[in-house]
């Protein structure tokens, strides 16, 4: 396996992609036991793939301040520990996502220790990136790899898909970026920023945005939907007397309506049947023809339909922008394909930022 060489710039993918065995399959082969770790959303939908392919379950394990005599789909929940004490050898599968790098370092240190995959579920919708879907998407996934402005990036998005397949960690670790690197050589960011924050959560983006702009910026758009977070984002707001800041707790979208929301406590509410009716906006409604020059779009799945609502900012003002690619199976080659159509103008590069497993893979397009 080779994670770390830059992928020749004129083959295809259909020549470099080597991983064709899923892990899910690579699981299903196993002989030993097979422990997963972690509770919670991303572990009922890996026990839910386990079911699909008859994938057996030896148990579940978490982190000891999450054990507690807690069960999960019927499962007695176990500390790593009881396991190690009782097992000789067993494979770990990751059931939940890490971004904080003493997790991620411990995560790596269970690699180092037993056989672990981080299979990849999408956050939203249905379906398994594998070899399959990969050669049924072929013609899309090479048009945006020979489409991507440098080495690096296509070498990101190479590694992204032997992740997706594969689940081995190594793919990730061997492109992780640090923020410097995405805002010092890509981004590149002024003082006099007009900047639109989409899944402004409580205000992180924009911090990291000013660190990298020493405070100075000319406005400030920011949007979300989730009550406790848009509390957050204010009193963030408010407490650092921040001018030139319009704050919208409303859903991102492609136009201008009501849609049922259901807030998951966590950075951004989703689409729920069940939920309740919150206003949606477009940016091109919020802006009304002001100019913006940063575009960050996070919006759990709708990135398609936010950047539709901006197809008239994007065409007429063509504002760096950053767009996670990674909630959807699709992402990885509608997005990119669609901020290229709203204006053909942009060069494209992708990055991935720490986080297991391929989340914060994020599109950066940049203006000619």
């Amino acid at each position: 396996m080779n994670v770390t060489a830059y992928p020749p710039r004129g083959a295809g993918l259909e020549s470099l992609i080597t991983e064709r065995r899923s892990c899910w399959e690579r699981l299903r082969a196993e002989k030993r036991p097979i422990f997963l770790y972690g509770m919670g959303d991303g572990a009922a939908k890996i026990m839910s793939v386990f079911s699909h392919y008859g994938i057996p379950v030896a148990g579940i394990f978490a982190s000891d301040e999450f054990v507690r005599g807690h069960s999960f789909a019927g499962y007695r929940v176990h500390r790593l520990a009881e396991i190690e004490e009782t097992v000789d050898d067993f494979v770990i599968v990751l059931g939940f996502a890490a971004g904080y790098p003493q997790l991620v370092d411990y995560i790596h240190s269970l690699a180092r220790r037993h056989t672990l995959y981080v299979p990849d579920v999408p956050v939203i919708g249905g379906g398994l990136f594998d070899y399959d879907y990969c050669m049924k998407h072929l013609p899309a996934l090479n048009e945006v790899y020979h489409s991507l402005a440098d080495d690096a990036s296509r070498r990101v998005y190479l590694n992204i898909i032997q992740f997706k397949i594969s689940g081995d960690l190594r793919y990730l670790d061997a492109i992780t970026s640090e923020p410097d690197e995405i805002y010092r050589q890509i981004l590149r960011p002024s003082r006099n920023e007009n900047y639109v924050d989409l899944g402004a959560y409580n205000g992180d983006t924009i911090r990291e945005l000013l660190y990298y702009t020493h405070q100075k910026y000319n406005t400030i758009h920011a949007v979300e939907p989730d009550k406790k977070n848009f509390k957050k984002l204010v009193a963030y707001v408010e407490g650092n007397e921040m001018m030139q800041v319009s704050l919208f707790q409303c859903a991102a979208w492609c136009l201008d309506t009501e849609l049922p929301f259901s807030s998951r406590s966590g950075r951004q509410s989703v689409l729920s049947a069940n939920g309740e009716m919150m206003p949606a906006r477009s940016v091109d409604s919020l802006l009304a023809g002001a100019p913006a020059t940063l575009l960050k779009m996070d919006v759990e799945g709708f990135e398609r339909e936010a950047l539709w609502g901006a197809a008239t900012t994007i065409h007429h003002y063509a504002p760096k922008l950053s767009v996670a690619i990674y909630h959807r199976n699709e992402d990885m080659f509608e997005l990119p394909l669609l901020v290229k159509r709203l204006n053909p103008g942009y060069q494209l590069y992708i990055r991935h930022r720490l986080y297991i497993p391929a989340w914060e893979t994020n599109l950066y397009a940049i203006p000619e």
